[in-house]
């Protein structure tokens, strides 16, 4: 993905938007680069990806001309089909014979013209042998058109089983117009609806201003669009104003609402030093910020197309509609045949003209659309509104498992936890100073990826430590890391590795307990077999962790710390978090299999964490959910992201997925229930207790409210409170 940024606004595609691709929303495997219809299921396709202005739909434009059209037409051929039932000769009224004639000229540009996307969709299905609605829809149209056909230019050849009106066949001109046209009103507001579909990526997408105010570097400011801003570049941001790109404060301060990103309505201050988001509002204060990632690389961006892929992701649930689906057309096609010869047998005078029309009507009313639907139309609409509300969601199985998580393990640092530790204290347990202390220790950490060793090195250069280059370095995953500084072998880490070379700490029992109990996390700092100093290293709490606990424990979800961190430090977090289970010192390794066991223990297990150390727990869990303060790996492992790093984002996670869950839930009932009942209806079952027949204009009407209803409901979603 590619941001493409022009005067005329952004859109998410590699160089111009004419390299846009094309899929179907039932069928994402179909891509193609130019518009059209899906050769499965005949629906049409739409963008892959998504721009800032909605597109004109050339397909909404072609059905909305044919619509109108047809409509036109369509109306006399109604009234016309009405006069069958008044006497032959009523003044106003013209003759049998030219009225035929005239219903026949009206009603071929209807079909013919009308509805030719659905005769070419139909015959595209019967030629790939994919049948679907539009083989139900040109079987049925074709019938009724063609049997009135052949009635009005050679009525002999007709068999006089099929009865007559006033010496003449009977004509379904009226119900081939009628229904072409109404097939094309749903389309037209189906499409209308689905363009509705992508409206929460696109109102993210608009959030990126066009321009940005240049600081240049003799100090003039001009405005320049988005596509010119580089890495490095500074930029002014004024109250009122958008955020352009991603970046960090560098001067001046305010408040910024984040809530496009993190659904946090509360302004967040912003400092000196601060990271900004693009697309985020600044408030009150003026500052200059760094461009840090433009283009593709902005939170924006990444947000929009982590969404649009899992928009065309399939959840577990979809397997059963696919199944059916599989087998539905045939079994329509088959419920007609039978139809048309129990009536044909069995049915009243005369029996042929009923055997069609009931037959025409079983094979309108089915729509395997809406069956279709049901499913992915809900996943669209709810990883949207997630994306507004900070909650990222990678695929649509991770959606629909969310909702039966009853457990969730979380990691301490970055997740109940800031993330942003510093160094609280230093001691020398030997000959050496504190600043010695931080030296051997900074020197390893530098070339340490964990959490701990950013407040380290900060924790140095804050004293103005000097820190000697590293030779021979080596991390001991979940223990610490060592190698040789200043021609000594150094170690830094907790006890377990302090043990592993041998490494007295008993001495120290006491102190080290203390600042544990405190919340400290112990960094032993070791020169050959000697302990040579120790470093505590405070991780503040975050302020939403305790009420995000609480959240989820009342929504039933048990909460279980999971933490390479010293078991004294983790149970002082837990008891301030309110989290009543914890399992300390595990290196990455214990804390997938904890993971694992606790799935073969029956549990659905969400993680949640944001370091390269949590990856393996990630990737075992039912559900991974980074923070998405945390790292690259973390996010790529995790299923879900939260945008904040947020443990609250969880709460919504669920609210979301039980959300969109049910909604997929009612739309496969109103599929399912439509037809169970509908095509029994068209069949003529309930003609022998009541005398209904369900007229092939109205079964066509049904169909379309069908697929527009399951578009609607999923809708809905777009308003949930989350």
């Amino acid at each position: 993905m590619v941001l493409a940024d022009a005067n005329e606004g952004l859109t998410l595609r590699a160089t111009h938007v004419t390299n846009v691709e094309y899929t179907c929303p039932m069928h994402p495997e179909i891509v193609q680069p130019d518009p059209g219809s899906c050769p499965k299921c005949g629906m049409a396709l739409e963008p892959r990806t998504v721009a800032r202005e909605e597109p004109e739909n050339a397909e909404l434009v072609d059905m909305r001309r044919r619509f109108w059209g047809s409509a036109v037409l369509t109306i006399p051929v109604f009234l016309l089909g009405m006069g069958e039932m008044l006497p032959r000769g009523l003044p106003g009224w013209i003759g049998l014979d030219a009225r035929a004639w005239l219903e026949l000229a009206l009603t071929t540009p209807v079909v013919v013209w009308g509805g030719w996307p659905f005769l070419a969709r139909g015959w595209n299905s019967v030629r790939l042998r994919s049948p679907n609605m539009f083989t139900l829809i040109a079987v049925g149209t074709c019938a009724a058109f063609g049997f009135s056909l052949v009635a009005t230019v050679a009525p002999h050849w007709v068999p006089a089983a099929f009865g007559s009106h006033h010496g003449r066949p009977p004509l379904y001109f009226e119900p081939a117009a009628v229904i072409t046209t109404l097939v094309l009103l749903g389309q037209v507001l189906e499409l209308k609806a689905r363009s509705r579909t992508s409206s929460a990526l696109r109102a993210l997408l608009q959030l990126a201003p066009e321009s940005a105010r240049r600081v240049e570097p003799d100090g003039r400011e001009q405005d320049v669009v988005l596509g010119q801003i580089k890495r490095g570049d500074l930029l002014r941001v004024r109250p009122g104003e958008r955020v352009p790109v991603d970046g960090i404060v560098v001067d001046g301060s305010s408040n910024v609402d984040e809530s496009m990103v993190t659904g946090e309505p509360l302004p967040v201050s912003k400092q000196t030093g601060s990271s900004v988001t693009g697309g985020t509002m600044n408030a009150t204060g003026s500052f200059i910020m760094r461009a840090e990632r433009v283009g593709e690389e902005t939170m924006l961006a990444r947000i929009v197309q982590l969404v649009s892929d899992a928009q065309r992701t399939r959840p577990p649930i979809q397997r059963l509609a696919d199944q059916v689906a599989g087998y539905f057309v045939p079994a329509v096609v088959v419920a007609a045949i039978l139809t048309f010869a129990v009536w044909a047998l069995f049915g009243p005078e005369p029996a042929l003209a009923h055997a069609l029309v009931n037959a025409i009507a079983v094979l309108i009313i089915a729509c395997p659309c809406a069956l279709g639907l049901a499913t992915p139309i809900s996943v669209m609409v709810g990883t949207g509104r997630g994306a507004t509300a900070g909650v990222l969601v990678k695929n649509a199985e991770a959606l629909e498992i969310m909702e039966r998580v009853d457990t969730l393990v979380v990691d301490k640092t970055g997740t109940l936890t800031e993330g942003k530790p510093q160094v609280v204290f230093v001691t020398p347990t030997g000959s050496g100073t504190e600043d010695d202390v931080l030296a051997f220790a900074a020197a390893l950490e530098k070339a340490s990826e964990h959490p701990l060793a950013s407040a380290i090195i900060a924790g140095a250069e804050a004293r103005g430590v000097a820190v000697n280059p590293v030779d021979s370095f080596e991390s001991v995953t979940g223990r610490g890391v060592r190698g040789r500084v200043g021609g000594r072998t150094v170690a830094v880490g907790n006890t377990e590795l302090m043990r592993e070379l041998g490494v007295a700490t008993d001495a120290h029992a006491e102190t080290i307990d203390s600042l544990r109990r405190e919340g400290q996390t112990v960094m032993h700092v070791a020169s050959g077999d000697e302990l040579v100093g120790l470093i505590g290293v405070a991780d503040p709490i975050k302020e939403s962790a305790y009420d995000a606990v609480q959240a989820l424990r009342a929504a039933g979800i048990r909460v279980v710390m999971a933490t390479g961190d010293n078991g004294t430090t983790a149970r002082s977090v837990a008891e301030a978090v309110g989290v009543d289970e914890v399992l300390a010192e595990l290196v990455p390794e214990r804390k997938a299999d904890t993971i694992r066991r606790l799935r073969q223990e029956g549990h659905v297990v969400a993680m949640a964490g944001d370091g390269i150390n949590d990856a393996p727990a990630l990737a075992a869990a039912d559900v991974g959910i980074a923070m998405g303060s945390g790292t690259d790996v973390a996010v790529e492992s995790a299923s879900i992201t939260l945008v904040k790093g947020d443990l609250r984002g969880i709460v919504r996670a669920q609210r979301l997925s039980r959300a969109t869950v049910r909604n997929i839930r009612q739309n496969l009932f109103f599929a399912f229930i439509y037809n169970v009942l509908g095509i029994p209806l068209a069949a003529g079952l309930l003609y022998p207790f009541f005398g209904w027949l369900l007229s092939p204009m109205v079964a066509s009407a049904a169909m379309s409210i069908s697929s527009v209803s399951v578009i609607a409901n999923a809708l809905r979603l777009r308003g949930l409170r989350l």
